[in-house]
Formats: C-alpha cells, structure tokens, sequence
C-alpha cells in the first residue's frame, strides 16, 4: 500500500513534462542534480541559524543599537488585579464600554483607573524598540549578505552552456539554495517569538509559498529560475530592515530616504521584473515547448501567491511614501502597532467630560431645556 503511494506521489508525470521524468535527473558523466534527500539538510542549517540569530543579537546587534542612540520609553506596568487580567487573557483586550462599567463595579475601581490598567497592559506585551531593531539588524544582515551571494551564483551560473532543464548542479549553487531555504525555515520556527506584526498572516503564508517554491524548483531542476527568484526578493528586503533599523534609532532623514530607495526597488523587482521577465519563463515560454502537466501549474500557482502579496505590500509602501513625501517627520510602519499613551487616556476623560457638560446625553436620553415653555 505504501510503496503503491509512494510510486503515485513521484509519478513522472506529476513532476514533469511529458517525455521527462525523475530518470533525467540522475548522476552520469561527473554531472551532479538535485536530490530529495538534499533538502533534509535544510533542517540542521535552520536551527544553526537560530543559534547564530541569538549569538549575533546579544554581541552584534545590541551594541549596534547602543552606538546608534536606540532607547526605550520607560513604560508603566499595570498593577497586578487578578479580575482584570482575567478578562484581558480570556476574553479580550480591548473591552467595550459596558464592560470598562461591569469590571469598576466588580474591582471597586474607577471606570478611568480601568481603562488606563487596560492601556498598559496591552503596552506591557507590545515588543521594545530595541527588540524591534535587534530582530531589524539579523535579517539585514542575512538578506545584504545573501543578495551578493546571489550575484556571485548568478555569475557562475552563466558560465554554464547546457539548457535550463539539463544544466548540472554547481556547488554555489547548492550552498545558495541550501542557506536560502535554511534562513525561510528558521523564520518560521522563530514565528512565535518575532515581532507580530498586522501582517503576520500575510508573511506566514509568504514564508510557506517560498518555502514550497525553492523546494520545488531544486526537485524538478528549475535551479535557474529559482536562484532569480530568490534574487529579486533579496535586493529590496535588506533595503527594508536597514530603513527600520534607522527608524528605531530616531535617524529620521536618512530612514525616510532609504525607504525612499526601498520602494523604487521593490516595485521595479516585485512588480516589474518579477512578473514580466520571470514569471513570462516560467508560464509563457515553457508552453512552447511541451503541454502544461501539474507541475507547471503548482509552481506557477505559488508564482501567482506571491504576486498577490507583492501587490498587497506595494500598496501598504506606497501608503507610507505619500505620508511622510510632504514632510512628515518619519515614516511609521503601518504593520506595526503603535504604542498607547497616558496622554490618550486623559484626552478621551475630558473628551467625556465636555459631553457631560455640554449635556449631549444624560442617561442615555437627551435632556430637554425646560426653562423654556411653549408660548401659546
């Protein structure tokens, strides 16, 4: 029954086109392909990678930030209140009006003094700003490190004469390929502790599209366009963590032109080099040469994910571009949440204040004036 499966799971015609199968991947003449067995070590790199991240963190990136001028707010904790932080892990983090009422009854605690235990709370358990730039700093470093690798892969690429589909394994190669998929893995075992960002479900499914993408073109010896892809990504993502790492360090001009840069890049890759020059190779071309088998349609399908995505986010960087061209201070990340200040609970009391004064309601009903009778 297995081995039945097992023979339905790597039928050729699944994987590839129709006269190819897994028998033209196999060694001969000093020629080396990819093998499944190949990607088990993806697994040893990821947590290698998530060793390095905590080594560079605490002697690299900490320093960095020192150097830089990153500092925290001190932020007030919320007193312990054994009712309240009930509600808040169980039902909800930001409770509604009626509720505020029912817990200052049930705590003795003003309907003000409530709500401002709830904004520092939930300021307890927003990330740090130098947890921000030390998570920032490690993945600049791995993306401008893996984009010129990536060049250096390109380069050595070229060198080879043979056609896509029968071009040979070079070890740059496998190295590129091997690291790439290790660093996506690693992201994703790290996924609970990483900054959570509005985005969080949007990247957990980028992680995943790229994760099954580079697996699959090192299977079915799409190696080329899957170092280009690979490629694209990197020369706009280190450009993103340097324009944050910046903005935690409070340098706001050389943020706001980085960012700038950032999103000329992403756009001309992501929307432009992406779908037109790559994925043209990888949908339009190969319909020339044979039919479309399932293969095709999978990988071009994640293809297809991932420019969703790209267009998701060029929208979000364009939003900030346009905020801060006019001369805002500083671009804001509209991913990230923004921390609540005590200024903001004192605003919204006397905002109720000037309605109780004004006399917009009185118990739930408008008051009428009754100084004032009806002439007959």
């Amino acid at each position: 029954m297995l081995s039945r499966l097992s023979e339905l799971i790597w039928a050729d015609w699944i994987w590839f086109p129709e006269g190819h199968g897994w028998a033209d991947l196999t060694d001969h003449d000093g020629k080396v392909y990819p093998k499944t067995r190949d990607l088990w070590a993806t697994v040893p790199i990821a947590i290698c990678f998530l060793v390095i991240r905590q080594i560079f963190e605490r002697t690299v990136a900490i320093p960095l930030a020192s150097l830089l001028g990153v500092s925290d707010k001190q932020r007030v904790r919320a007193s312990p209140n054994p009712t309240l932080e009930s509600y808040f892990c169980s039902t909800s983090k930001h409770p509604t009006q009626s509720s505020i009422e029912s817990l200052s009854k049930q705590t003795g605690c003003s309907v003000r003094q409530v709500q401002r235990w709830f904004r520092r709370r939930r300021n307890q358990d927003r990330p740090s700003k130098l947890k921000k730039f030390r998570e920032a700093s490690w993945r600049f470093t791995f993306y401008l490190l893996a984009f010129f690798a990536g060049l250096a892969v390109l380069v050595d690429v070229s060198t080879v004469s043979e056609s896509a589909w029968q071009s040979p394994l070079l070890p740059s190669q496998y190295w590129y390929y091997m690291i790439e998929l290790g660093f996506y893995l690693s992201l994703l075992f790290s996924v609970a502790s990483d900054v959570k960002r509005k985005d969080f479900k949007e990247q957990i499914v980028h992680h995943v599209a790229t994760i099954l993408l580079i697996s699959f073109s090192w299977l079915v010896n799409y190696i080329r366009a899957g170092t280009l892809i690979m490629l694209v990504h990197d020369a706009s993502d280190y450009l993103m963590e340097s324009a944050k790492m910046f903005n935690y360090a409070g340098w706001r001009k050389t943020c706001n032109f980085i960012f700038t840069v950032f999103a000329a890049v992403f756009i001309i890759t992501r929307l432009i080099i992406l779908p037109f020059w790559i994925t043209h190779t990888t949908w339009v071309y190969p319909q020339t040469l044979y039919p479309p088998f399932l293969g095709f349609y999978f990988f071009n399908g994640l293809m297809f994910v991932l420019q969703i995505l790209h267009i998701f986010w060029a929208a979000l960087i364009l939003r900030m571009v346009i905020k801060f061209l006019p001369g805002n201070d500083i671009v804001e990340d509209e991913r990230s949440d923004k921390e609540e200040t005590e200024s903001e609970d004192e605003d919204d009391d006397h905002e109720r204040r000037e309605k109780s004064k004004n006399g917009h309601m009185q118990n739930g009903h408008t008051p009428h004036n009754n100084n004032h009778r009806k002439r007959h």
